[in-house]
């Protein structure tokens, strides 16, 4: 059965999360454990190719174990880096999302719906871990189907949860010239904004496909009170969705 979670923002706006089910997310880790696998098959193909080439040369037997434990010491790193590195690195870089997950529509938010940080992505993949060596996710899948959230253990000492991730739509096209705001740059027209607030326009963009009209026209109209007095053009010719979708697009960057 399909969750969902309602998040509050500080300014009293809520946006709803579907969050990803067991099986999808599983299916997201099986792909990206074969992909791992792939990398894994090809990198000893590689290593056993230039041993073959190398070969013994009449080295010394010190300086031999010397190479061998170098080589397994890069080897140990390599694995640890291709399989748990591997999440760290793309979910961070991604903004919460694997090849796995990418595939699967999945993306891991933090807590509020803001991004994922690197802190937060490094904490959920050290508890993977875990996970993985006890009972190959065995009780992550229990703690997944029990927890509110459908939050593994990673997810809860991360503070994260994973959901689908809404195709975002492409507004609207807003021209310049419609928006008639003289010579006055996008950084400055939301100069007075808080962080808070572009973070809360932006989520309303990438959220607006998900939500029906009669939300979508409640939720931009909580959002625009809040931010209109702060434009230093009124933009009067623009509804409050036409609004939020010109600042995202363009003073906020996500065009």
């Amino acid at each position: 059965m399909e969750r969902s979670v309602d998040v509050a923002t500080g300014e009293s706006v809520a946006f709803s999360y579907e969050l990803a089910g067991l099986g999808s997310r599983f299916i997201a880790v099986g792909i990206d454990i074969a992909i791992q696998v792939g990398v894994l098959a090809a990198g000893i193909a590689i290593f056993l190719g230039i041993a073959f080439v190398l070969g013994p040369r009449g080295n010394a037997p010190a300086l031999e174990k010397v190479g061998q434990a170098i080589v397994a010491a890069i080897g140990t790193f390599a694995l640890f880096l291709l399989f748990f590195g591997y999440f760290i690195i793309f979910e961070f870089a991604w903004a919460g999302r694997t090849p796995g997950k990418r595939a699967m529509g999945l993306r891991v938010v933090r807590d509020g719906g803001f991004p994922l940080d690197f802190t937060s992505a490094v904490v959920r993949n050290v508890v993977r871990i875990l996970e993985f060596g006890i009972g190959f996710y065995a009780l992550s899948a229990i703690a997944t189907l029990v927890s509110p959230r459908n939050q593994r253990f990673g997810d809860m000492a991360a503070g994260t949860i994973v959901v689908r991730d809404a195709r975002y739509e492409r507004a609207r096209a807003v021209s310049l010239a419609d928006v008639r705001r003289a010579s006055e740059s996008d950084d400055d027209l939301v100069a007075a904004f808080t962080v808070a607030e572009r973070d809360l326009v932006r989520r309303y963009f990438e959220r607006r496909a998900s939500l029906g009209i009669a939300a979508r026209t409640s939720v931009a109209a909580r959002i625009a009170t809040t931010v209109r007095p702060k434009l230093t053009h009124p933009f009067t010719h623009l509804d409050d969705d036409d609004l939020l979708v010109h600042l995202a697009t363009t003073a906020l960057g996500n065009a």
